[in-house]
């Protein structure tokens, strides 16, 4: 399939996990890629691509900030002249505790983490969009909107859920769909950068983390985590021309948890 032939696709968190592997199939399939990360990985990744004859290039920059997201989109334009899909990828919880335990630094750092990137993105790409007449946003959600020891995070990624039904509202009539896919536990090689989550310093917070894991697994009717590909295949369709019928919808990517 090439369904992104000649299409400018932007993905954020792309330097490992989900992010890369979306990029890995995207680029399979034509697409002229705008991989995103703040860390130095990501060179590594667009390397990997265009050593295989693919077209991609890396943007280093601070999603979490408007001035990161606005100046993304802006080279994209600069590069590529237009912006086709935009893939939210970046995000993820830091730490793993009763809500109660949360201290209003952390708090604050996984609502930035895991909720501003995406707002922040889509407000710099729609512009482009508007004017072009038409592109695909996708946000990647969670199913951990129903979750246990991550109720921050859970409450960035309902508000990610509530911007994809609103902006696929109000931006319907300029072409443009909004959609998102809620992951369930993931897959993946070790991470070459960490989220930042701290060590479990005794029993009491190695049992809060792994209870996590085990309400994650509980709740999926599969009983397992899946693959990156698993995870990679929904989002690409939701952004391709298979999926020009959906728009304002979240998808569950969990086993059967709706999250």
């Amino acid at each position: 399939m090439m369904r992104f032939k000649d299409q400018v696709v932007v993905i954020t968190g792309a330097a490992q996990g989900i992010g890369q592997r979306v990029a890995e199939r995207a680029a399979e399939e034509g697409a002229r890629l705008v991989l995103v990360d703040r860390a130095e990985l990501i060179h590594e990744v667009v390397a990997g691509l265009t050593e295989q004859g693919m077209e991609a290039i890396a943007v280093q920059a601070d999603l979490e900030t408007w001035e990161g997201a606005e100046d993304v989109m802006a080279r994209t334009v600069e590069y590529f002249g237009r912006i086709d899909v935009l893939i939210n990828n970046v995000g993820g919880a830091i730490n793993f505790k009763p809500f109660t335990e949360f201290a209003e630094s952390e708090i604050a750092a996984e609502i930035t983490r895991s909720l501003m990137p995406t707002l922040w993105c889509c407000r710099a790409a729609l512009p482009t969009m508007v004017e072009q007449g038409g592109g695909v946003i996708v946000n990647v959600s969670s199913a951990a909107t129903r979750g246990i020891h991550r109720i921050p995070y859970s409450a960035a990624k309902g508000g990610v859920n509530a911007m994809t039904a609103s902006l696929a509202f109000e931006y319907a009539e300029h072409g443009i769909r909004v959609v998102a896919t809620a992951p369930g536990g993931t897959e993946a090689p070790p991470r070459k950068i960490s989220r930042g989550t701290p060590e479990p310093r005794n029993e009491t917070e190695q049992a809060w983390f792994q209870a996590h894991i085990d309400q994650t697994k509980q709740s999926c009717l599969m009983e397992r985590y899946g693959t990156l590909d698993e995870m990679a295949a929904p989002i690409l369709f939701l952004a391709s021309s298979d999926a020009n019928y959906i728009t304002g919808s979240v998808l569950p990517v969990a086993g059967g948890d709706q999250g």
